[in-house]
């Protein structure tokens, strides 16, 4: 099997960041290309970063060439309280680097939404990630893997004191989310990140829920 091209956007972040680790050390892939803002601080012979501004993705789309793209962007109302920008975040950037591997012919595609993804929603934030949702899917990839975890967990290169508040409310009410409840668990930065990396295996449009990450780390 030839070796693969992977591209990461949001290689900076939690989920991102052990993403990256896990392509570079697999010897599936010969190169990892990370469009980032800032850099990564990971030298590797395998890394190819391009530091440019994500907002404007669409003035790199010759270099946008892959096998797979991992899209890890995110941010939150705390972080990010105006609305165009979030908007331009949140939905802007998975959009646009899904119209590029469109345009590139790659053939997967895999993006990190938000569980109460929902273009109909009264939350600004949930319906955000279900318009992105929506335009990812009408584009022309035969792959597309979208990703609905609920709080992710972790040590952040940045403090969110709201989210670590939320993570041990979160953990202390798991026991009681059974059933139907259970796909509203946290879930890590790393159990996300390996989700993502062997979910590449899988075919169609997904879109995949908590227990279906776990499962595939069991297979």
């Amino acid at each position: 099997m030839r070796s693969k091209t992977a591209i990461i956007l949001g290689a900076t972040g939690l989920t991102g960041r052990y993403l990256l680790d896990l392509l570079v050390a697999c010897d599936d892939y010969e190169k990892v290309k990370v469009f980032t803002r800032k850099p990564t601080g990971k030298i590797h012979p395998k890394i190819e970063e391009i530091i440019c501004d994500l907002l404007h993705l669409e003035q790199h789309a010759d270099n946008f060439t892959a096998d797979e793209v991992f899209c890890c962007i995110g941010t939150t109302k705390a972080k990010t309280p105006d609305k165009t920008l979030y908007h331009a975040i949140d939905f802007g950037i998975p959009v646009t680097a899904a119209q590029l591997a469109e345009k590139q012919n790659i053939p997967t595609f895999s993006v990190i939404s938000a569980i109460g993804a929902d273009t109909g929603s009264t939350l600004f934030y949930s319906r955000t990630k279900g318009s992105m949702e929506q335009r990812v899917l009408a584009c022309d990839i035969p792959n597309i893997l979208i990703y609905r975890p609920s709080l992710i967990y972790g040590q952040r290169p940045e403090r969110r004191w709201f989210e670590t508040i939320g993570t041990y409310m979160v953990k202390a009410l798991q026991i009681f989310m059974i059933g139907r409840l259970k796909k509203y668990r946290a879930i890590s930065g790393q159990a996300l990140a390996e989700a993502l990396f062997l979910g590449v295996k899988n075919t169609g449009h997904q879109i995949i829920f908590r227990d279906e990450f776990l499962s595939l780390k069991e297979q």
